[in-house]
């Protein structure tokens, strides 16, 4: 396995690396990574993981700061699945270059997070972009926890790139709960009152599978979760998987949440 630090061991590293896999990730690496990781190892002759908290895509500064970073334990992870390249680089090596067309969302497209996180897909994209143009990866690997990350990155990078993204399924705990690193920073209270919101989303979608009015009944429910559990929602919305509209049956589409635990956002899809 090597460690790349820089552009130059990059390209020195990558320069006849055939058939690569390669999975985007900002540290804290948990099962939902290591899921990805297996499936490039598995699909691909060569595998790199790259480990950037990107800066451009926080839109709250004390956010950025509190991203938990443990490079050491991650690299420990890396090192056992036998991953080829890990890509550390530094916030001067990926934005060494102004960007000469500013990225800029459709005005449909400013909707759940990208209406609440100023700037923060913009930050996704622009930062994909640049990774996928040092990489050049055959695919990209990438989970449906982050569901709007994953269909902008999609929408960007298909008129952009060839690399293929592979969409893989969230992975959860024995709780429902999607696994992500900000669950770290959770104390067992508020990860036991998220994976409790999130049982009761799944339970709520069963028993309203023939409901033709879910969006006003989630309205409702956002503030009797709100109430019960003492949590600011963000957004609670059914919209259809494929073109994010707002949607009044659940056949394509999933629930949407934002909610904050402890000044902690937490974000699921189900």
């Amino acid at each position: 396995m090597k460690i790349l630090l820089n552009n130059n061991d990059l390209n020195e590293a990558l320069y006849k690396a055939s058939n690569l896999g390669f999975v985007p990730t900002m540290g804290g690496l948990h099962k939902g990574h290591i899921s990805l990781i297996k499936r490039s190892l598995k699909e691909c002759k060569k595998t790199i993981v790259s480990i950037f908290v990107n800066p451009t895509q926080f839109n709250d500064k004390n956010d950025y700061k509190r991203y938990p970073r443990n490079n050491k334990k991650d690299i420990s992870i890396l090192k056992r699945l036998n991953v080829d390249f890990i890509y550390l680089p530094t916030v001067n090596e990926i934005y060494l270059h102004k960007r000469i067309t500013k990225i800029k969302l459709n005005k449909k497209d400013r909707i759940l997070c990208a209406k609440h996180r100023k700037g923060h897909f913009e930050g996704v994209i622009d930062v994909m972009d640049r990774l996928t143009k040092l990489i050049r990866p055959k695919k990209i690997f990438m989970g449906e926890k982050d569901f709007q990350q994953l269909y902008l990155v999609k929408k960007f990078l298909k008129k952009k790139h060839l690399s293929k993204i592979i969409v893989c399924k969230t992975i959860r705990d024995k709780n429902k709960l999607a696994l992500s690193s900000r669950n770290f920073l959770l104390n067992k209270t508020n990860l036991l009152k998220a994976s409790r919101i999130i049982e009761e989303l799944i339970q709520f979608k069963k028993k309203n599978n023939q409901n033709n009015n879910i969006n006003h009944i989630l309205t409702l429910k956002k503030k009797e979760l709100s109430k019960f559990y003492n949590v600011k929602i963000e957004y609670l919305e059914l919209r259809n998987m494929n073109s994010f509209k707002l949607s009044n049956k659940f056949q394509n589409s999933k629930i949407f949440i934002a909610f904050y635990l402890n000044r902690i956002r937490l974000i699921d899809n189900i």
